[in-house]
């Protein structure tokens, strides 16, 4: 038996300020959402009108969270996503910059020195470290570490 990711939960401090970011920039769908003051979440997916996967979920946002991503605990180090080409990459290096978003490394990267696999590294709303790559096509692309692949420590 192997196991696949189904979806990823993230906790985070303000729904609404998140559910803004990885919908309206980096384009999930909003599938469900929950609004009871308490229990407030989001299930994000591609839907199933994009004719992609089965319009499941792919992210939920759960509003519980009473600080930002703390890389010194145990628990979720990055997210990563794999976009369709390089220019897929291009275009949302363009949009989250355009929104204002920090980026840990000046363009589009390699994973590792030589590889071919690579893109942006980023952090959404409340810190939490994301990637955006495609595995191909970066072969001459500079990679920021030698020592150590280019996600693991941004």
């Amino acid at each position: 038996m192997t196991l696949r990711t189904g979806h990823t939960g993230l906790n985070v401090t303000d729904l609404d300020r998140s559910l803004a970011f990885y919908r309206d920039v980096l384009g999930f769908t909003l599938l469900a959402e929950g609004k009871e003051d308490d229990r407030r979440y989001a299930f994000l997916g591609e839907g199933e009108d994009e004719g992609k996967g089965d319009g499941g979920p792919v992210l939920t946002l759960w509003q519980q969270a009473e600080g930002p991503y703390d890389r010194a605990r145990a628990g979720l180090h990055h997210l990563a996503f794999t976009a369709d080409s390089l220019a897929g990459v291009e275009r949302y290096q363009r949009a989250l910059a355009a929104h204002g978003v920090d980026f840990a490394y000046e363009g589009v990267v390699a994973h590792r020195e030589g590889a071919a696999s690579g893109g942006i590294f980023f952090h959404d709303p409340d810190g939490t470290r994301l990637e955006i790559s495609v595995p191909h096509g970066l072969e001459a692309a500079p990679a920021p570490h030698t020592s150590a692949p280019t996600c693991g420590f941004f």
